[in-house]
């Protein structure tokens, strides 16, 4: 077995300061290792199944340096080697959202990106379900610039920016997310069957038959649904031009207003392809030039053409549509655009408060407003389901959460939990025990590990009601209370109703690496997060609310009263109540329950115009004063 090396150890790597550091691979059976680093040399020998390892003592930050891997024929030599912090970036898409994907927003950050001291290694998505893998299938050591910021985490790039900035030391960024994953595919064997219905599904993942005959069966019934729409779609075959053609005349299309459902459209639960097409006059001084072309959000998938070529086309329902026209395909006059949009069950829309625009840096024309649409092929079935297997217990734990566990690192931050809201219950426990076991698998009790809340999305409610994303933050909240040197970013004013996967990441980003300060790099007088609900008391028709984390005191943001407050007595009826801050305490209370007995705040899926902050300007976290939810 020739000398090798785990991915994670290669060139440009970012190595933990200030703690003890290994270095491991495999090379031949009993077999001596020398690695020489910094001016020292440190000997091992290969056990019987040729693995090794060797400790390199604790090393203040700095760099770059080169280190030198030697058995008796080989020699390995990794260069452009930093120290300083290096931060785990877990959980689902909202810590996956690119750079590139928020990128119009933040231009500033593309003269400002060129950090070479600051690097991120992807670790590729995989999952495993018969035991924990030793090394990753891929992934490199990229530094941060103008070639390389777009591929970024956008959390995780805000994150280690605000970092850099502070304290002026290389910031390694190992990015393991994986977009619509729930907490128990991120959990160890060795905790998750405490919280599974069904363990025998463990099993029966571990039968690579199984999974492929699954697999191959599914993908043939997914792959004959969409061959059939390509099929019959009049669009696609219509004589002498088809639907997308500049030159196509439309006869007999509906006159449809776009953003909208199908309902809204009178297209009912058409299954299938639906045409859309716009005639635009474009001026002579936006012909011929590069512009951008931005339809919102698309549900499900989506064809785009303009003057007849496609310029973008996107798979899934989530992704903002954003395309690029390329030069020359613009002309004075009249252009046309036209989208096929493939609804997948029936509940196709044109997603409403997005942008649906054509432009170029001069002019901008707004596409919203009276489209023409037309029914390609209609559907009685919906696509077919497909099994998602990184969704799966233990899968990611396994493919990529293992091979990290013998790098060294300065904590972990989390951004997951959309996944989990369709039964909220007991996720205080899955969280606490995840982030005990992690800690015990790095070897690290006290590791940090920062989380984001989740944040407020869907439409906002005129009334009180229950929210499954109101109980999942709940449990978010309880999970903090329950461990150690752990921090939780408030985050119910970041979200966008519309939009699972909100663009604004910096102020995320911003308010973990506030709690990096406190938490993990000893600013323990800073104040990094929100008001927490403490305790309660009665006093006759009103509760009384203390809090932790007050700063330098409560506020009604934008206001002298309180919103977002109910209160209810025994039967748990919950009215909006009044609410004003008195001191460090809020007074909660409705005229009409003479005996109050509990509060929520913000207890719903968008808490809009939920107020109370702390004068840092940082949110509180919603709360129930209720024992059991």
């Amino acid at each position: 077995m020739p000398l090798r090396l785990p991915l994670l150890l290669s060139d440009g790597m970012v190595l933990q300061r200030d703690k003890k550091v290994k270095v491991w691979g495999c090379a031949e059976p009993r077999e001596t290792v020398t690695v020489n680093f910094s001016g020292k040399s440190y000997m091992t020998a290969a056990d019987d199944d040729g693995k090794w390892e060797v400790t390199l003592p604790p090393m203040q930050a700095g760099g770059p340096y080169s280190m030198e891997i030697k058995s008796q024929n080989s020699v390995i030599t990794i260069k452009d080697i930093l120290i300083g912090d290096v931060w785990v970036c877990s959980g689902q898409s909202n810590m996956v959202v690119p750079m590139e994907r928020v990128i119009d927003i933040y231009k500033e950050e593309l003269d400002d990106c060129d950090i070479p001291l600051i690097r991120q290694f992807t670790v590729p998505d995989r999952y495993h379900f018969k035991g924990p893998k030793e090394d990753l299938e891929g992934g490199v050591w990229e530094p941060l610039n103008k070639e390389t910021v777009l591929k970024f985490s956008a959390v995780g790039y805000f994150f280690a920016k605000a970092l850099y900035k502070k304290y002026n030391i290389p910031i390694g960024l190992i990015k393991a997310c994986v977009g619509g994953t729930p907490i128990e595919a991120w959990m160890s064997k060795d905790i998750v069957y405490n919280f599974l219905e069904n363990p025998e599904e463990l099993e029966k993942l571990k039968d690579d038959g199984y999974i492929e005959s699954v697999k191959k069966e599914q993908e043939a019934k997914i792959k004959a649904w969409f061959d059939y729409l390509d099929a019959f779609d009049i669009g696609l075959k219509n004589q002498p031009l088809p639907f997308f053609d500049e030159n196509y005349s439309p006869s007999d299309w509906k006159i449809v207003n776009i953003p909208a459902t199908w309902k809204e459209m009178g297209l009912d639960s058409t299954i299938g392809v639906v045409w859309f097409r716009k005639e635009v006059d474009i001026p002579s001084y936006m012909a011929g030039k590069p512009a951008k072309l931005y339809l919102g959000t698309i549900v499900d998938s989506d064809f785009t053409y303009v003057n007849g070529k496609l310029i973008g086309s996107t798979s899934y329902r989530y992704p903002p549509r954003k395309y690029n026209i390329p030069a020359g395909l613009l002309k004075e006059g009249k252009n046309t655009i036209v989208v096929r949009v493939i609804s997948n069950d029936g509940n196709g829309e044109f997603v409403k408060g997005k942008e649906y625009k054509l432009f170029t840096e001069d002019c901008k024309l707004d596409l919203k407003g009276q489209w023409l649409c037309k029914v390609g092929v209609q559907t009685k079935e919906p696509l077919p389901p497909q099994t998602f297997w990184q969704y799966k217990p233990t899968g990611l734990f396994n493919g990529m959460i293992t091979p990290l566990l013998n790098y060294s690192i300065k904590g972990i931050i989390w951004y997951q939990g959309e996944s989990n809201t369709d039964r909220p219950e007991g996720y205080c426990k899955k969280l606490c025990s995840l982030v005990e076991d992690w800690r015990k698998k790095w070897g690290d009790s006290n590791l940090p590990f920062l989380y984001v809340q989740l944040a407020n999305f869907m439409e906002a409610k005129p009334q009180p009601c229950e929210s499954n994303w109101a109980r999942l933050r709940e449990e978010q909240r309880r999970a903090l209370l329950s461990l150690d040197n752990v921090g939780m970013a408030v985050v119910i004013d970041l979200g966008e109703w519309n939009d699972l996967h909100p663009s604004n990441k910096k102020d995320v980003a911003q308010r973990l690496a506030l709690l990096a300060k406190k938490v993990a790099y000893g600013e323990k007088d800073l104040v990094a997060s929100g008001p927490l609900y403490k305790s309660m008391k009665i006093e006759g028709n009103k509760i009384i609310l203390e809090f932790s984390e007050v700063g330098s005191g409560l506020v009604a943001k934008g206001g002298c009263m309180l919103k977002h407050f109910a209160i209810a007595g025994k039967d748990k009826k919950f009215v909006w109540a009044n609410a004003a801050v008195e001191g460090d305490k809020v007074v909660v209370w409705h005229d009409s329950i003479q005996n109050p007995v509990y509060v929520r705040y913000a207890w719903a899926d968008n808490p809009e115009g939920a107020n109370l902050y702390n004068k840092e300007g940082l949110p509180a976290s919603p709360f129930t004063t209720e024992d059991e939810i």
